[in-house]
């Protein structure tokens, strides 16, 4: 299905991706509350060993950045979907499509650089999610 109506329906979906991820690591930001965004981590750098820690503030401190990016990128994208898709439907996949892109670029070189290049597997399963249809325009 490649109907205008199921894109907007699976931007949202698109949206909910993106912005699920950000209250995990804005929980990562207190000592009470690290663990989902510690395991998080842990599971994206495959194996889980445990190995990952939220000790350093600094990484609670880019945790916070990070949650606060992925709200605000699903929101947009969300917002997108509900206000401008119908004015303006082709621009509108194309933008969430080329930043999608964007982010599985940066993220997945930057985790094969950083050495967690099992994160990089995750990012496939993330953009095949995200995408879903949206890969190609929709039929009139």
């Amino acid at each position: 299905m490649r109907t205008q109506q199921f894109h907007k329906f699976w931007l949202k979906i698109t949206a909910i991706v993106i912005g699920s991820f950000g209250p995990v690591f804005f929980l990562g930001t207190m000592a009470s509350t690290l663990e989902p965004a510690r395991l998080t981590l842990d599971l994206l750098s495959w194996p889980i060993d445990g190995v990952t820690t939220y000790a350093s503030p600094d990484t609670r401190f880019l945790s916070a950045l990070t949650g606060g990016f992925l709200v605000g990128w699903g929101v947009m994208t969300w917002c997108l979907s509900s206000w401008v898709y119908e004015k303006a439907p082709e621009p509108v996949r194309k933008t969430v499509l080329i930043s999608l892109m964007c982010w599985f670029v940066l993220d997945s070189s930057g985790s094969i650089a950083s050495g967690n290049p099992s994160n990089a597997f995750f990012n496939i399963l993330v953009l095949l999610l995200a995408v879903g249809p949206l890969w190609r325009p929709a039929k009139d």
